[in-house]
């Protein structure tokens, strides 16, 4: 919570500093709001460790945000490349190979070296995935992943172009930001020391915290848990709650919304179905609603019409995708000529659909299952706020439309 004496601008500044950090959790001097990250860091270390028990580095080269994910299973939010497309498991393990290669690499390196490390990594190891450049659609897996590196400051461009490399016509040279690179990973232990099987196991273990069973301590995990989840998911149910957390918002509701409105400048959206913190400028926004653009217009008329379904049936019927895609082939009729060619081609629809619905599930608006007889929706509350009302004319009364004289 600000301090009596701090000024409005020194406010402002600190919450734009929690915005740029929460929307990008590594900052470099490249970025225009390090100098703001490292003007207020003290503050800024204090502020993370009480709300969220995040860790926070900064020097003179590089902030680090470690952000921990409040659930490790969750899938709504992939790693995507530049047009948006989600990693596919190749990727992800490219991704980790690439972070290990760089690690031995000299101080510079091109792309066409690390792509012969990759090749003899990906020989070597049991990885589960194959890997080999003469397909495209690897080479593309391959510049995928350096612009990831690229946008998370591990490497810097220095000349050419990864595009050079698909096609086959250069290559590309990189410094190492070894600051970066040693401060990349986020989690409590090495990976070398963790012992559990399976995906999901060995990825909890990396961010487990173990909380000593006294009043004090699981107070305090409470509140650190629904700090991340407020501060880093769109929208926060009470009914994915675990009884502790429950039991602490009850009383600390609004203590708590007011903290972390304060320190970071986001606005509370408080219903009997859960929280939402709210971003009016911006900056902490992945994926927002609205959006311009086709897909981001699309999106939001699938939500207004999920939301006008019975918003009193708590247990309304999952929605089938095929009824989303129909709904959206008669969009395509009314709005298709203020969209782009490609929406009103033959089937259009289909990936029209699935953009729409990955979105909204992102925005946890909706839930995706599986079913025998097709993927179904499934409408959740925060939806509703998208419902379209009948409107409402300010000012005097308008005067009644006369009948016509026979």
């Amino acid at each position: 919570m600000p301090a009596a004496d701090v000024d409005v601008d020194q406010v402002r500044e600190r919450q734009a500093a929690v915005r740029a950090l929460l929307r990008q959790p590594v900052l470099t001097p490249a970025d225009a709001r390090f100098p703001l990250v490292r003007r207020h860091r003290d503050w800024l270390r204090e502020w993370f460790t009480a709300e969220t028990g995040w860790v926070l580095t900064v020097d003179a080269e590089v902030a680090r945000l470690h952000k921990h994910p409040p659930a490790t299973v969750d899938a709504s939010r992939p790693a995507t490349d530049r047009h948006g497309t989600p990693f596919i498991r190749r990727r992800y393990v490219l991704t980790c190979l690439a972070l290990a290669v760089i690690e031995r690499a000299e101080t510079q390196l091109t792309l066409g070296w690390l792509a012969d490390q990759l090749l003899a990594e990906a020989a070597d190891g049991d990885l589960g995935v194959d890997f080999d450049l003469r397909p495209r659609d690897q080479r593309s897996d391959l510049v995928a992943v350096v612009r990831l590196l690229l946008d998370t400051h591990v490497i810097a461009k220095v000349a050419g172009d990864e595009q050079a490399s698909i096609d086959a016509a250069g290559d590309a040279l990189y410094d190492v930001n070894r600051r970066v690179l040693g401060r990349l990973l986020a989690a409590h232990r090495g990976p070398s020391t963790i012992t559990a099987s399976g995906d999901a196991d060995r990825v909890a273990a990396l961010v487990d915290r173990p909380v000593v069973d006294a009043p004090e301590a699981r107070a305090r995990a409470a509140r650190t848990e629904l700090g991340r989840r407020l501060l880093d998911d769109p929208v926060v149910y009470l009914d994915d709650l675990d009884d502790r957390e429950v039991d602490y918002l009850r009383t600390q509701r609004a203590a708590t919304v007011r903290r972390l409105a304060e320190g970071s400048g986001l606005g509370a959206e408080v219903r009997a179905e859960g929280i939402a913190m709210l971003d009016p400028t911006g900056d902490a926004t992945d994926v927002g609603l609205p959006e311009d653009g086709t897909d981001g217009h699309v999106t939001l008329l699938v939500a207004e019409h999920l939301a006008g379904r019975d918003s009193d049936d708590a247990d309304a019927a999952p929605v089938p995708v095929t009824d989303v895609e129909d709904h959206v082939r008669g969009l395509i009729a009314t709005h298709g000529d203020r969209w782009r060619k490609s929406a009103r081609e033959e089937g259009a629809e289909r990936g029209l659909t699935a953009t729409a619905l990955t979105r909204l599930s992102e925005l946890g608006l909706v839930a995706l299952e599986t079913a025998p007889d097709g993927p179904l929706v499934l409408v959740r509350p925060a939806v509703h706020r998208f419902a379209a009302d009948d409107p409402t004319v300010a000012g005097r009364p308008r005067r009644p439309v006369q009948e016509p004289l026979a």
